[in-house]
């Protein structure tokens, strides 16, 4: 069978029937060919972020060689962790994690869409029970990150690790409400790093996992949005999709199959801070429009493999360091330029004012570009 990019649907009320979602043809996924990529819509959401203690913190279990002491790290975490109820054009059941003590809190843009609107309520449940209406402070659908804000104060607040510093095979912890069970353990490793890949979002908005972290931990629909954390209960990851084999007709399953996708909590705490200070998110821009030309093209053409440029943005950072349209881009930071999408991606991780290394062919000559994001 094979793979079909379909987006998870959120826990929803009964009765209600699911969400239409059309998906793009050029959304390109990684996992083997039997997978399918969906968004882990609506329930809880994982992981909570605490101060870890002073001098040390949680460690892994004596006795239980890689594995955390999750009985600990879910006392410790749990209290800033939420349930996300929304209704609106659809409603469902996420979570998220508590950021910052006077409020504000972090989940997955495809969680909240539906309440984000006119008409649309959005009610946070502390572990405790205890309930506040939020309000959305900031949303960007290209990385699935929003920001929501309760008024209350001295709240708990989930800590944040290096997500660089991540190995494979180190144990982690998910917390959330998968369908809707709120407060919700489950335990695993980092099965792998670095796969990024595009998925669904917002109706026919793409989003773009940049370098996401893989884990076994159970992840189900409700999950988008919650923290995978390491052993000491710090934020890790913001996990946002998991991957189904398809069922008869097809289509996406439903539940998890041991792999799970989260956005690596260096890149989603620097959006959320963004969207908490500005209110919006900034991303740059080549400003170019690409072709790609795969290798068995141009070995069939005689000519070279990368993007062809097609439109060049008058006035824009591809324009002002010399590119042309007719250009072929063959490295992007002396990476080759072989996949379709290399530049968005490029971009979505870079930040305003980055200078990009572009190596191009023109006229039969290679030329380099210093192009300013």
């Amino acid at each position: 069978m094979n793979a079909a990019i379909t987006p998870a649907e959120p826990t929803r009320s009964p009765g209600e029937p699911p969400r239409r979602s059309a998906v793009k043809p050029w959304l390109i996924w990684t996992v083997a060919g039997v997978l399918a990529l969906v968004l882990g819509l609506g329930g809880g959401w994982l992981g909570a972020r605490l101060g870890a203690p002073a001098g040390g913190g949680f460690s892994v279990r004596a006795g239980a060689e890689g594995s955390c002491d999750a009985v600990a790290v879910a006392s410790r975490v749990l209290p800033a962790i939420v349930t996300i109820n929304v209704t609106g054009s659809s409603s469902g059941v996420g979570s998220g994690e508590i950021v910052r003590k006077d409020g504000y809190i972090v989940t997955n843009d495809h969680v909240i869409s539906a309440g984000a609107g006119e008409g649309g309520r959005i009610v946070v449940t502390f572990s405790n029970g205890e309930q506040h209406p939020a309000t959305v402070v900031g949303r960007d659908i290209a990385s699935d990150i929003s920001v929501l804000k309760i008024d209350a104060s001295g709240l708990p607040v989930i800590a944040t690790a290096d997500s660089d510093a991540v190995a494979v095979g180190q144990p982690v912890v998910a917390l959330g409400a998968p369908l809707g069970l709120s407060s919700t353990v489950t335990a695993g490793i980092v099965s792998a790093l670095g796969r990024t890949s595009m998925v669904p979002a917002d109706a026919e908005h793409p989003a773009l996992i940049i370098g996401g972290i893989q884990t076994d931990a159970a992840i189900n629909p409700g999950n988008s949005g919650g923290a995978l954390v390491d052993c000491r209960g710090r934020m890790i990851g913001v996990n946002t999709a998991i991957a189904t084999v398809p069922n008869a007709e097809g289509t996406a399953g439903g539940g998890s199959v041991g792999i799970g996708f989260a956005v690596p909590s260096n890149r989603a705490m620097s959006i959320a801070n963004d969207l908490i200070e500005h209110g919006t998110v900034q991303h740059p821009d080549f400003g170019l429009v690409t072709t790609p030309i795969p290798a068995p093209v141009a070995q069939a053409l005689g000519g070279t493999a990368g993007l062809y440029v097609n439109q060049v943005t008058e006035g824009g950072a591809a324009a002002r360091a010399g590119l042309q349209p007719g250009d072929v881009i063959t490295r992007i930071n002396g990476s080759p330029a072989v996949q379709p999408d290399a530049l968005y991606m490029f971009a979505r991780t870079a930040r305003t004012g980055d200078t990009v290394q572009i190596t191009y062919l023109r006229d039969g000559t290679t030329a380099t570009a210093s192009v300013t994001l």
